[in-house]
Order: C-alpha cells, then structure tokens, then sequence
C-alpha cells in the first residue's frame, strides 16, 4: 500500500476550566513536558508534511510553544468540528490523508497515529480510534455494521439506551482523506444537546455518501483525555509506567521502580543502578556503569561511566561528573565539571567550577561562587586536595596537586604543589572549663 502525504490538525482550544489554573490546559506538563509538546513530539515521527495547531483567543502560548506548526485560531469555541475548520486555509490543496488529534491526549503513540493513517491510505475516508473501557462512562458510542466498520458516533448527551449500551467508545482522534475532510465538515449541523458542531458526526455524513471507514482500537489509557488535575495525575503515572520500561529496556536497574521519577528526555546507558526515591528532571544523561543511590535529585545533568552519585545528591543544570567521579551524600553540584576519578564525598557545594581529575573535596567545603552581583569561577587542579570546612572565594584557582588545610578560606590563587593554610591561631588555656563550671555552679546554688 503506497503511503500518501500525511498532515495533522492539533486542537488545542480548550481552556481547561476544571484545572483551575491561569495556564493553559495543554501547557501543563507529564514527565517535564507540556502536553502539546508530546502529542507533537509523537507526531514529527511521522514526518508529517503539514502540521496546523488550532487554539482559541488569548492563546498565544499555545501557539508559540507547539512552534514550528502553523497556529491558526478559533474565534469561538463551537465544537470540535468548527476548530478543524480553522485550519481550511492552512491546509488548502493537500489530499493526503489529515490525522485530527487533541494536544490535552499526550499518551498517543506514534504506530497508533500511523495505523489510522494507514487506514486512509487503504481507501477509508475516516478512520476512527475507538476504546473499549472498562465500568460506567458517558463516552460517545461508536455505532457498527455487521462488518465492524463505524456507521456513526452517538454523543452520549444525545444517545438513547441501545446506543448507550453499545462496548465501543469514541477515543475522539481520528483520520480524514484530506479530499474529502472540508466537504464533510462544511454539511455538520448544530442540532445537538449542546448546539455545537461535532467532528464526530462526519462518519454518518461520509457513510451516507457511500463512502468506505475505518476503526482502530486501542486501550483506553492511550486515548486518556487530560481535563482536570486527576486526569492529569493519572497519565503521569501512564507515561512514567513507560518511561521506566523504556530505562528497563536500556539496561537499568531499579529496585524500586515506582519511586523513581523519571522525565521524557532521561537517556541511560547499559549496568546503570538508580536507588529508590530518584528523581530526573529534564535534560539527565547517565552513562554506563553508573551507580546512583537512593534519594539523589538530577537535572540538566550528566554521569559519566563508572561514577557514583549520592545518596541524597543533587546535581544541577550544568553538572558533569566525570567518570569515576563521585558525589556523595549531602552534595551539591551546580554548573560544574568534576574531571576523572574526582570525590566530593559529603557535604559540600560545588558551584561555577572546575575540578580536575583526582582532585579531593572535603567534608564541609564551598565554592563561594556569588558576590551579590554576579556569578564566578573556582578552578581546582588535578590531584588538588581541599580539606574539610574550607571556603573557596571565586574567582579563584588552587593548582595541581596543592593541599588547602581544613577549616581555611582561600581568596588568593594557589600554586601548584603549595600548602595553603588559613585560620587564627590555636589557644589553650588549661583548667579553665573547670574554673568555668564551678563558678556557674555556684551562682545556680544561690552562693
């Protein structure tokens, strides 16, 4: 079956009123993604010739975010059928087959898009994506012929009992023969329970021409429709379900899959561990061999081979821990480069730096990075040990193979091989805590 041009209208109209936000509806995010982005992102798999995004007044968020697509407005939000009108102009000559999808159904995947593509491509002037799910629901029913092909969809608002009763329910995606998509939609009606012009009512006008549909059934989680803070919750947990499987398929270890959040972008190489309560943010990537233990936080981040992160580590945008490198508990590193075989073993902040391989970072220790005004540089040499408690004051450098003394704080460069120590000088002065507590506990008795 040869394959026709493919393009797509993305509805992204609706405000989402039951999400109870001052942000639009498809621009709240699953897996540190909005949901237009993923329906799009899915999409440009396809490689789609034309992609037409349709958004209401005052959108214009939308429209830059679902870039490069064309936006096109609906002025009036009449129904489903009246938003892919709007698209007329931008898809004016193309007769290949038109996918109509929803930006808030982020869970679509691409061979359910190209199945009903396909369809089309096969001869069906509409193919329908439908779903069979489970419980009460007051989703439209997809009416079938003895052959299983959809003869209409009825509304549920409008549906009697039998249709009610009916297993299949409209999904809402769907495909159009792109000949034939505006001479349907210019003969939908309004008469309906909401006075709306409904998409949906297209299968019964092409039916009645003669013409040939299609359906393409999937589970109903992949047709999940995000109208509310719940549902936006519960395809969260579909698509991080995915997301852990796809990390499972890389070679990763999870212990407790459940408790680790993953976003849409984390890339794992092979033998990587990830301990319970890990979070990814966008922009992580984690080579091989790679050990991160419990409660670590990363984002814009990337692990080399063979280093440990954490527990209880975070890595910020900017960080790249080299490999053998390690982190550990209580550190935090932030736009900064940790070299081969570098440690920073625990409680320590780690800021607009350099640290060269091997380099020692101890227990305590900071970069000051930020004067008030602006951010600055630490440089830190290989082999360079920093002891405990100490201050680095950028910009500012320690060399090679320089040992800085716990407790100091260095403001001055340092050479390579020095000993840098700064703090006051030790005093001692004998028998005075026991002096001391006599005292208070004289005072304490009333003597």
């Amino acid at each position: 079956m040869a394959r026709r041009a493919l393009a797509a209208v993305v509805l992204a109209a609706g405000k989402g009123e039951r999400m109870r936000s001052s942000k639009p509806k498809v621009l709240h995010e699953i897996a540190g993604r909005t949901m237009v982005a993923h329906v799009l992102d899915t999409l440009a798999g396809l490689a789609p010739e034309r992609v037409v995004c349709v958004a209401g007044p005052g959108m214009e968020q939308v429209a830059e975010a679902a870039l490069p697509a064309e936006a096109v407005e609906q002025p009036e939000p009449l129904g489903t059928a009246h938003a892919v009108l709007a698209a007329r102009e931008a898809l004016a000559g193309f007769e290949g087959a038109v996918l109509v999808l929803f930006a808030d159904t982020p869970l679509i995947r691409a061979e359910t898009m190209r199945a009903l593509a396909d369809a089309v491509d096969g001869g069906a002037a509409v193919a329908l994506l439908g779903m069979r799910p489970a419980g009460a629901n007051e989703y439209g029913r997809v009416v079938l012929d003895r052959a299983g092909r959809p003869e209409a969809i009825a509304e549920w608002r409008d549906a009697g009992p039998e249709e009610r009763a009916l297993p299949v329910c409209n999904a809402g995606v769907m495909a159009v023969d792109g000949r034939r998509l505006f001479a349907l939609l210019d003969r939908v009606g309004n008469d309906n329970a909401r006075g709306e012009y409904y998409l949906t009512d297209i299968v019964a006008l092409a039916r009645a021409d003669g013409l040939e549909t299609a359906l393409v059934e999937v589970r109903e989680e992949e047709a999940l429709g995000v109208n509310s803070r719940a549902e936006l919750a519960r395809a969260e947990a579909v698509m991080q379900r995915r997301l852990r499987e796809r990390a499972f398929d890389a070679g990763v270890t999870m212990p407790m899959p459940e408790t680790v959040y993953l976003s849409y972008d984390t890339r794992f190489g092979r033998d990587v561990t990830v301990g319970p309560s890990t979070v990814f943010l966008p922009g992580v990537t984690v080579e091989d061999n790679v050990d991160i233990r419990a409660f670590c936080h990363l984002e814009g981040a990337a692990v080399r081979s063979g280093a440990r992160v954490g527990p209880y580590a975070r890595l910020r945008p900017g960080a790249d821990v080299g490999p053998g490198a390690g982190v550990g508990n209580f550190v935090e590193v932030k736009n900064a480069v940790l070299e081969a075989g570098a440690k920073a073993n625990h409680l320590a902040y780690i800021g607009d730096a350099h640290v060269g391989a091997d380099a020692n970072i101890g227990a305590g220790t900071i970069t000051c990075n930020y004067d008030g005004f602006r951010k600055h540089r630490t440089e830190i040499g290989a082999g360079a040990f920093i002891g405990s408690n100490t201050a680095l004051v950028a910009p500012v450098s320690v060399g090679a193979g320089a040992v800085v003394g716990a407790g100091s704080t260095v403001s001055r460069n340092v050479e390579a091989d020095a000993l840098v120590v700064e703090r006051a000088r030790q005093t001692e002065r004998k028998g005075w805590a026991a002096r001391l507590r006599m005292r208070r506990n004289r005072q304490s008795s009333g003597e």
